[in-house]
């Protein structure tokens, strides 16, 4: 068997079939069943009581704000909404979970069949919802020694601070007829979703924080196949750009498993950000092996009609017609609307625009600039050091000409860097252009004696030969001079 098969070629006999398990920490101030506070990070085990930790004789008590949101996320993917729904325990037997059960929602969803429409390469892929339910979050492992996994590690560290955190956790039906493009609909999917429960302000979205991860199920079956191929779950990629990595892998790695004759197994698998890879973790569960029944202590939910409504009534705008009303205000062709929205950056630019900048400005920055070295950290870029009024504040000195854009650059690597607003990098690093004519008409006179052969040239009327002449300027003047006006210099001293 080849390791992996080529991708493309891989096209022509297989069909891929997709299923996403988004779960969404919500932001509420408490956790789900508990007054402990819901709080990123701090020190091990402080955020914990009775309930979270399951001591005996403790008793749950839903979170009222974290329904509220449940139901806002469902209105929002389309979905009905339950008029009654139960908890359920999910039982399974690892450390992060003190109660051996994790308390979720089975066959009785708080939401249900929605759907979400998708924009990729200029097709439309409707990707359909099969529920959104809440649950707990687990506590978090820590695993030492060997490869930082269970397997092989000399003991383990549990911080239950994670436990108990209300999630929604988001599930689709097979996607099918994805073909090529099957990697980039997940991908468009998980920032959708990001995008809504932002909007929706339920959730920061922080995929770096964990705090919005995807379950990546794939699997493959020979083109006309009357039947799915077995799938596999790529567990907790947190990151856009991971969860295309993991698809278009596990797609590859499958394919050479079956032309080889073998079978897939079913099986969860980790994702490896470094090098782009998976591997196995464990067998996976089918539904009657968590031995799922209602939760004994806890009401049922039953949200009346009228609620709904009300609750309809504060969704935000959809997505899809923000999108359209920014392209619009914005005047970007599909291509370069495409490519903000590709890269994760529409808060950011719609923010940069509102601090200031103007449109192509801020793509500009956040497009090209940003991206790139979002990318290098290995990063999605609204983790950057930089914000939307900071790099509107970049463009403003541009604007001013108290930078070009090359120093621009230097001041987006002093603010990135912790040093200040930008105008404080600017007098910091002394990045100023020269504005000293003086100086300037010295740089300029100097070059040109050093260059005579291309001075003739220009004085002929050659005036694109001006370019050389120019660099050379700049790069006396370590970049620090407007370029605009040096050759205006160059050309009245060689009239």
């Amino acid at each position: 068997m080849s390791e992996l098969a080529d991708y493309d070629d891989l096209l022509t006999r297989y069909e891929p079939a997709l299923g996403l398990e988004v779960h969404v920490e919500l932001n509420t101030a408490t956790k789900m069943f508990c007054g402990c506070a819901n709080e990123f990070g701090g020190e091990p085990n402080t955020h914990t009581c009775p309930v979270c930790l399951g001591l005996p004789g403790s008793l749950p008590v839903i979170n009222g704000k974290a329904v509220e949101s449940a139901i806002r996320i469902g209105l929002a993917l389309n979905c009905s909404i339950a008029s009654w729904c139960r908890m359920a325990r999910k039982n399974y037997f690892y450390p992060d979970m003190t109660k051996n059960f994790q308390t979720s929602q089975y066959d009785e969803p708080i939401a249900f069949d929605g759907y979400v429409d998708l924009d990729v390469d200029g097709e439309t892929y409707r990707v359909e919802v099969e529920r959104a339910h809440m649950e707990e979050d687990a506590g978090k492992a820590t695993h030492v020694g060997g490869s930082g996994r269970i397997t092989g590690a000399d003991y383990s560290l549990i911080d239950y601070n994670r436990a108990g955190v209300p999630l929604i956790e988001i599930v689709t039906k097979p996607i099918l007829g994805t073909g090529d493009k099957a990697p980039q609909v997940a991908r468009a999917y998980v920032a959708h979703l990001r995008e809504l429960v932002k909007a929706l302000g339920v959730s920061d979205a922080r995929m770096e924080q964990g705090s919005l991860r995807c379950d990546a199920n794939i699997s493959l079956a020979p083109i006309g196949a009357d039947r799915l191929g077995t799938r596999t779950e790529t567990k907790n990629v947190n990151s856009l750009r991971s969860v295309e990595t993991a698809i278009s892998y596990e797609m590859t790695r499958q394919a050479a498993i079956l032309d080889d004759g073998g079978r897939i197994k079913q099986e969860t698998r980790h994702f490896h950000e470094a090098d782009g890879t998976t591997s196995p973790g464990r067998s996976k569960e089918e539904a009657e092996d968590y031995r799922y029944f209602a939760e004994p202590d806890l009401m049922p939910i039953a949200p009346s009609a009228e609620w709904v409504e009300e609750l309809r009534a504060t969704l935000p705008e959809p997505p899809a017609e923000r999108r359209r009303r920014l392209q619009a205000a914005w005047g970007f062709s599909d291509i370069d609307f495409g490519a903000i929205v590709n890269s994760g950056a529409l808060t950011l630019v719609e923010e940069t625009v509102a601090a200031g900048a103007t449109p192509a400005a801020a793509r500009k920055w956040w497009v090209t600039e940003l991206a790139r070295r979002a990318n290098e950290a290995g990063v999605e870029i609204d983790a950057l050091d930089i914000t939307p009024a900071q790099v509107a504040g970049v463009q403003a000195l541009v604007d001013e000409g108290r930078v070009n854009d090359k120093l621009a650059r230097q001041v987006i690597d002093g603010v990135l860097a912790g040093e200040g607003e930008p105008a404080e990098v600017v007098e910091k690093r002394g990045l100023a252009v020269v504005s000293d004519t003086g100086a300037l008409s010295a740089a300029v006179d100097d070059v040109i004696a050093k260059n005579p052969d291309v001075a003739a040239k220009i004085r002929d009327g050659k005036v694109a030969a001006a370019g050389a002449l120019i660099g050379q300027v700049m790069k006396a003047m370590r970049g620090q001079a407007d370029a605009a006006r040096v050759r205006e210099l160059i050309l009245e001293k060689l009239a």
